[in-house]
C-alpha cells in the first residue's frame, strides 16, 4: 500500500498523539491536516485507519484542517494526500495498535502474538480479555515520535480498504447544511468586500453619498481597502454593487489586446532555462506543432466564502482554503499579527480546488473583523468576484520540435513552454500572497513569483518530460515572471497543456508514419505498466474494430500525472458538426491499490469532465482593459446534459502502493478530444477551447 517508512507528512509532525486520541470513550480521534475538498480523502483516510486500528468506521471521528490541533500537513493538493496523510495515519495507527497489544499482553501475561484486536477489543484467541484501546491507552505515553517500525497490514489482511465505503460527507450534503456557507453564529454580521477592476489596482476615490440610499449598512476603509458591512445580506450586497460602481481605481496591470489567446505569452519577456535528457540520435526530417491553452477561471459554483471574529486579542478564520497552515501564516503576516493569535479552521465550500478566492475571501474576512472586534464577519463574493478577483490558471503554449529518424521514430525531441507561475498560493516560497496585502495601510508587495520546482512537483513544467522511449529530450521553459493577469494553481498545473502538446504531436508523428495511433505509442513504451493500460483502453474502447466516419471519430491519449502517480490510458469519442460534442470515453487506470474504488471512479470521471470543459469551451475574454468573462453567459461551462457517457476501469495490482489519481484524466481527456477532433475533420485544431470559429478556421486551412 505505502512504504513502510516515514512520509514527509509524518517525518514534520511526528508525534502520535498528533494523529490519535482516544479520549472519548468508544471512539477514536483521528487527526489530519488534509481537507475536504468533495474528492472523499476523509472517507478513504477513516478507511485507513480503521483495517489498521481493526476499529469499525463508525468509532472514528475524524478531526481535518484545523490549526489548533492537526497536524500541519500543508496544501491538500497535487493527488498526494493519500500517499502523505494516508500513509502517515497508516504507520501511527499500526504503531498505537503495537503499543496497545504490548501493554495488554504485559497486563494478563501472555505474548503479545497471542493477542489481537477486534472492535477496538483485545481478544486471546476467540475470548474477550476485557481490555481494549480505551482501557490501556490512557496508560500509554503516545506524546513520542513515530518509529514507522510496527508492522503494517499486509495486502490479504485489508477489510475496509479496497471497499465502496460510502462516503462520509454527503448525508450532511444531502440532507444538511454543510458548507461554510450555512455557518450562521449569534450575532453574525454580513460583508462585501470591493474589489479591483485589475490586478494590482488600488482605490482612490469612493462616493460615499450612494450609501444614503442603502439604509442599515456602514462603510468600513482599512488603507486602500473597501467593505460594506451590515445584518442584512441582501442590503450589504446591493450597497456593495452600488459603490463599486462609481468607484475609482488607479494603477494596476491593464490587460493588452490579444491577451484572450495565449499565443500573446510569445511576446513577453521571458527567463530562458533548459534541460536535456539523453543524446540525439540520427534525424531524417522534422515537424513542429504548438498548442495552446487559454487563461481559465475556477469559476467555483459557489463564490468564495469566509467567517472571521476578533476576539480577546485572538483571530479566528473560517475557511475552505486548501491550506490552513500556510494561510494562517500568511494571514499573521499581513495583519501584523503573531501566527500564535490566529486560529485557521476548515469548513467545506461548494466547489473548492486549485487556488480559487478562498484564501482571499478569509483575509478579506479577517480585515473587517478586526475592525469590528466581538463581531462574527461571514465575507461572501459576488459571482463577479469569483470570476474576475481570484487567480487564473496561467495561459501557455507548447510547442514540439521533433526530428524523427528514417522508421519515423523520434530521435530529438524539444518541448518549448511559454508560461507564467503556477505557484502564488499564500505561503509559497514565504510570500503572502494575499490579494488585499498590497492595498493595507502598511502594504504588503509580493516578490516575483518563481515557479514550483521540479521538486515539487513541478508549474508549467509537470509532465514535460514524456514518458515515450525517446533517446533524446529537450525541455525549454520561457518563463512570464510579470504577466498582465495574476495566476497560481489551477488543477494539474502544467500538466494539462503538456499532456495535450506531448499526445497531440505523438498523433502528428503517427500520421507521418502512416501508423495506427495506439501501435504507434506502445512502439515507443516499455514500460509495462503503462502499457497496459494503454491496451486495456483500446479494448474497452474497441479501437480496431471499428471505422471513424460521418463526422464521428475517436481519439487517444495516455498520461501519468507528474510522472510518478496513477497511469491511464483515455479514448475519446466525438461527433462534429458546427463544433464538437464528446460522446463517450472509456478510460483504464492503473493506481496500484485503490482505497475506495467508488470515490476514486468518481475522481477520475470527475477529471474528465472538467478536463473536456477546459477543452471545449472555456476561456477567459478581455475587453478595454479589464476582464470580460465574469459570469456563467460570458464564461460557460459544459452542462449536465452534454455530459458524456464514461466508462473506467481500474486494472491496477492492489499489492502495489497506492497511486495519487485527483488529477490524472484532465490532460490526457484534452489530448484525446483534440485527437479525436482532427481524425473526424481531418484538420487539426491545436488551440483550445475547440470552438466553431476554430473549426472552421482549420478547415479553410486545410483547404
Amino acid at each position: 500500500m505505502i512504504a513502510n517508512t516515514l512520509p514527509a507528512s509524518l517525518s514534520q509532525n511526528p508525534r502520535l498523539d498528533h494523529w490519535l486520541d482516544f479520549s472519548e470513550p468508544g471512539h477514536v480521534t483521528v487527526r489530519t491536516g488534509k481537507v475536504e475538498l468533495g474528492q472523499g480523502i476523509l472517507t478513504a483516510l477513516a478507511q485507513i485507519a480503521a483495517d489498521e486500528l481493526d476499529v469499525p468506521m463508525a468509532r472514528l471521528r475524524l478531526v481535518s484542517g484545523d490549526t489548533r490541533t492537526a497536524p500541519a500537513e500543508g496544501y491538500t493538493a497535487g493527488s498526494l494526500s493519500i500517499q502523505q496523510s494516508g500513509g502517515a495515519i497508516r504507520l501511527v495507527c499500526a504503531e498505537v495498535r503495537a503499543k496497545v497489544l504490548d501493554a495488554a499482553a504485559a497486563q494478563l501475561g501472555c505474548p503479545s502474538a497471542a493477542l489481537t484486536l477486534s472492535a477496538g477489543a483485545v481478544m486471546r484467541g476467540d475470548s474477550p480479555t476485557g481490555l481494549d484501546y480505551w482501557s490501556i491507552a490512557p496508560r500509554l505515553d503516545l506524546t513520542g515520535d513515530a518509529t514507522g517500525s510496527a508492522p503494517v497490514k499486509a495486502h490479504g489482511e485489508l477489510r475496509v480498504v479496497g471497499t465502496d465505503v460510502p462516503r462520509l460527507d454527503l448525508p450532511a450534503k444531502i440532507g444538511g447544511a454543510p458548507f461554510i456557507h450555512d455557518l450562521a453564529p449569534a450575532g453574525l454580521r454580513h460583508a462585501r468586500m470591493l474589489h479591483p477592476p485589475r490586478w494590482g489596482a488600488l482605490l482612490t476615490r469612493l462616493d460615499t453619498a450612494v450609501l444614503q440610499r442603502h439604509p442599515g449598512v456602514e462603510l468600513i476603509r482599512h488603507g486602500h481597502l473597501a467593505a460594506v458591512l451590515g445584518d442584512d445580506e441582501l442590503a450589504v450586497a446591493a450597497a456593495a454593487e452600488a459603490l463599486k460602481a462609481r468607484a475609482i481605481w488607479t494603477g494596476g496591470a491593464v490587460p493588452a489586446d490579444g491577451l484572450d489567446e495565449a499565443a500573446s505569452l510569445r511576446n513577453m519577456p521571458t527567463d530562458i532555462t533548459r534541460r536535456d535528457i539523453g543524446t540525439p540520435g540520427t534525424v531524417t526530417r522534422r515537424f513542429s506543432a504548438a498548442y495552446s491553452r487559454p487563461y481559465l477561471a475556477h469559476g467555483s459554483i459557489a463564490p468564495s466564502c469566509a467567517l472571521a471574529q476578533w476576539s480577546a486579542d485572538r483571530l479566528t478564520v473560517w475557511t475552505h482554503s486548501q491550506g490552513v497552515t500556510l494561510l494562517r501564516g500568511a494571514l499573521a503576516t499581513a495583519l501584523r499579527l503573531s501566527p500564535a493569535q490566529v486560529d485557521v479552521i476548515h469548513h467545506q465550500g461548494a466547489g473548492c480546488y486549485g487556488h480559487n478566492g478562498a484564501d482571499d475571501a478569509a483575509f478579506d474576512a479577517a480585515v473587517i473583523a478586526l475592525q469590528r472586534p466581538d463581531v462574527p464577519v461571514r465575507l461572501l463574493w459576488s459571482r463577479a468576484d469569483e470570476m474576475t478577483a481570484a487567480p487564473f490558471g496561467a495561459a501557455m503554449v507548447v510547442q514540439v520540435d521533433a526530428g524523427l529518424d528514417a522508421d519515423f521514430r523520434p530521435t530529438e525531441w524539444t518541448l518549448n513552454i511559454w508560461s507564467a507561475s503556477h505557484a502564488r498560493r499564500p505561503g509559497i516560497n514565504g510570500a503572502v500572497h494575499l490579494n488585499g496585502a498590497a492595498a493595507l495601510p502598511e502594504p504588503i508587495l509580493d516578490p516575483l513569483a518563481p515557479d514550483l520546482p521540479d521538486a515539487a512537483g513541478g508549474g508549467a513544467n509537470r509532465n514535460a518530460v514524456a514518458l515515450y522511449d525517446f533517446p533524446h529530450q529537450r525541455i525549454v521553459q520561457h518563463f512570464v515572471a510579470q504577466p498582465p493577469v495574476r495566476t497560481s494553481s489551477m488543477r494539474g498545473l502544467g500538466a494539462f497543456a503538456n499532456t495535450l502538446a506531448i499526445e497531440g504531436a505523438m498523433d502528428e508523428a503517427a500520421e507521418l508514419a502512416g501508423m495506427d495511433p495506439v501501435t504507434y505509442r506502445l512502439r515507443h513504451m516499455s514500460d509495462p505498466r503503462a502499457r497496459a493500460v494503454i491496451e486495456a483502453a483500446a479494448r474497452m474502447s474497441g479501437w480496431f474494430e471499428g471505422a471513424d466516419g460521418n463526422g464521428r471519430a475517436k481519439g487517444f491519449a495516455f498520461g501519468r500525472y507528474k510522472n510518478v502517480a496513477a497511469y491511464v490510458g483515455l479514448v475519446a469519442e466525438v461527433e462534429v458538426d458546427e463544433a464538437p460534442r464528446l460522446t463517450r470515453v472509456w478510460c483504464a487506470v492503473d493506481a496500484g491499490l485503490v482505497i475506495n474504488p467508488d470515490g476514486a471512479r468518481n475522481q477520475v470521471e470527475g477529471g474528465i469532465i472538467q478536463g473536456a470543459s477546459w477543452a471545449l469551451k472555456e476561456q477567459v475574454r478581455f475587453a478595454e482593459g479589464a476582464i470580460a468573462t465574469a459570469d456563467w453567459d460570458s464564461y460557460p461551462i459544459l452542462r449536465f446534459s452534454e455530459i458524456p457517457d464514461i466508462e473506467t476501469r481500474f486494472i491496477g495490482d492492489p499489492r502495489s502502493p497506492a497511486l495519487g489519481i485527483g488529477e490524472v484524466t484532465q490532460g490526457p481527456i484534452g489530448a484525446a478530444i483534440c485527437n479525436a477532433v482532427a481524425r473526424a475533420l481531418g484538420a487539426r485544431v491545436r488551440d483550445l477551447p475547440l470552438t466553431g470559429e476554430r473549426i472552421a478556421a482549420a478547415l479553410l486551412a486545410e483547404g
